[in-house]
């Protein structure tokens, strides 16, 4: 119960960190893709150097598992492209909210793939939550297409968040998180000449000094310590869990986004609302959670 506790008082830390993303998106002046390459590879070089201190062997013992976790890595590369996409194509409070349905697409997927029923209490509370969002931002017609790229880009993270809770049982998390960073900066190093043939005119691969203090805050604190941390906790909670904290990140996110931009980002009557939503799906769901287990071992005695 304590180490319990402990980690769900982390993971609410990383969360409000990550609600921070967004806003250092929209400081950096390169775009999306460029902003992703340079994250990754900051990450990944950061990773090797911490590692190499610790001394901790990078030796994956399967092939096959390397291949997923660099596959993983691609995906990763993804959603953050998408991630940022949203938020320069709407702002940072509907890109949040698109990241909203993120535990509801992990609330349908992580039973999928353990081959367990879906748990309905889980749904129900994603649901919640999504409206909490919604109530929050009251999102615009206008602003759909935003909206939209960020429910694409919470559906890949809910299947790498998935993926990620299985490979914790098996490798160190800093050693995925590494080879995942390997995995996203190579991937976006082969989608360069795509992307600057059909997308661009040219590549943007020279930060100025301000966008390179905020690509090392984005890399070192929001990649290689809080993604490294919840991939930890991944050994200890659930994928669906840990996506339903997640939800908090636009709340955390729209309260930083107001203190730093001010008027630009001002909350709206309906957050208080739509945060006690948000709230009670979070806290109702270890509740639900123990009482579903509880259901189900008195079930299995019976039997």
């Amino acid at each position: 119960m304590i180490q319990e506790r402990k980690d769900y008082l982390t993971l609410h830390f990383i969360v409000l960190i990550w609600g921070f993303t967004a806003i250092l998106g929209l400081l950096i002046n390169i775009p999306s893709v460029e902003v992703v390459f340079y994250r990754t590879l900051i990450a990944a070089i950061g990773l090797f150097v911490v590692l190499k201190f610790w001394k901790r062997p990078l030796r994956i013992n399967s092939s096959k598992h390397v291949w997923i976790i660099l596959g993983t890595g691609a995906l990763i590369a993804a959603h953050w492209i998408l991630f940022f996409l949203s938020a320069r194509i709407s702002n940072a409070s509907v890109c949040l909210a698109g990241m909203a349905t993120c535990s509801l697409w992990t609330s349908l997927i992580e039973p999928i793939s353990q081959g367990r029923k879906i748990k309905g209490f889980e749904v129900l509370l994603s649901i919640i939550a999504f409206i909490g969002i919604g109530v929050i931002f009251n999102v615009e017609f206008d602003y759909l297409s935003g909206l939209l790229t960020a429910v694409l880009s919470a559906f890949i993270a809910s299947v790498f968040t998935v993926i990620n809770g299985r490979l914790t049982k098996t490798y160190d998390p800093y050693v995925i998180t590494f080879y995942e960073m390997v995995g996203a900066c190579v991937a976006i190093a082969m989608f360069f000449p795509i992307y600057s043939m059909y997308f661009v005119d040219s590549l943007t691969l020279n930060p100025s000094a301000s966008d390179w203090l905020y690509l090392g805050v984005l890399a070192i604190v929001c990649t290689v310590y809080a993604y490294s941390i919840s991939v930890e906790l991944m050994k200890r909670l659930s994928a669906f869990s840990i996506n339903l904290v997640v939800n908090l990140e636009p709340v955390y996110g729209i309260i930083l986004a107001l203190i730093i931009f001010g008027d630009s980002e001002e909350m709206s009557p309906g957050f208080y609302l739509g945060t006690l939503l948000i709230l009670t799906s979070v806290l109702l769901y270890p509740l639900l959670n123990r009482r579903y287990k509880k259901k189900a071992l008195s079930t299995d005695i019976i039997r």
